[in-house]
């Protein structure tokens, strides 16, 4: 068991279920501390029990907050800064799609619902990340992106369009914030979680064939990938959006 990120904190959002709690496993059992958010504090408080009984050494703070909303972001981050002295790790994963189908055809206020979630949102983190942290002391941030960002996805557009802005963001943020903060994403393809429950379900095998690992991805595939960028060993590491898709770009198809 790496203890890399001991001594460590990190805000993961998104986190009461699927890659988010992922997420924060994994930064556990490499030794951080990790506060955990998401909209429902029920939900978050059974994970956050879920996670202590794997017995890392870190801890486990859990509180409810909407990402798309500026006060909830504020209170997230201070309250990661008051109970572990720090806020080294920032995870952006919360996404929402609440707009499927032709563009020709989308309600404008659910898309624009998207991009405030899925992009302006992340940006709040950050600068809320800033502010009360990493500006004095570095950092490192991960933005959860998809291949939807990267190549066209057909009925979710309006999200991919959103993925494609938060890429665009980790480039710019990445620039900006180097040296002392280092800014990254990662595009997974269809991991099994209940979000994207509607993408696979009807006939898991079917979707798994269009991946040259024959298989969907895991939480946990995606959550190692972000335990790497965030420690030490990516160290000259910014700006990049690395791919955890099981090939499926590779194809040439989405």
């Amino acid at each position: 068991m790496s203890t890399d990120l001991l001594g460590k904190s990190a805000l993961v959002t998104g986190a009461s279920r699927g890659i988010g709690k992922a997420v924060a496993a994994e930064l556990l059992s490499r030794g951080a501390n990790v506060l955990i958010t998401a909209r429902k504090q029920e939900p978050l408080d059974e994970t956050a029990g879920e996670l202590r009984a794997l017995g890392h050494q870190g801890e486990v703070v859990a509180l409810a907050g909407n990402s798309g909303d500026a006060n909830s972001r504020t209170a997230a981050v201070a309250r990661a800064v008051t109970e572990f002295g720090s806020l080294d790790i920032l995870i952006n994963n919360t996404g929402i799609n609440p707009a499927y189908g032709s563009l020709m055809d989308a309600d404008l206020d659910a898309v624009r619902k998207i991009f405030d979630v899925n992009v302006v949102a992340a940006l709040g983190y950050v600068q809320e990340a800033y502010r009360a942290w990493m500006r004095d002391n570095g950092g490192a941030v991960v933005n959860v992106a998809s291949v939807a960002g990267i190549r066209s996805s057909g009925v979710i557009a309006a999200y991919g369009a959103s993925k494609a802005a938060l890429i665009r963001l980790t480039d710019e943020l990445a620039w900006q914030l180097g040296p002392k903060i280092r800014v990254n994403a990662v595009a997974p393809g269809v991991i099994k979680t209940k979000f994207a429950d509607a993408l696979y379900s009807a006939d898991e095998d079917a979707a798994a064939q269009v991946y040259p690992l024959k298989r969907l991805g895991a939480p946990e595939d995606v959550a190692k990938l972000i335990g790497f960028l965030v420690s030490d060993e990516a160290a000259w590491i910014t700006g990049e959006t690395v791919r955890v898709d099981g090939g499926l770009l590779s194809t040439g198809g989405i």
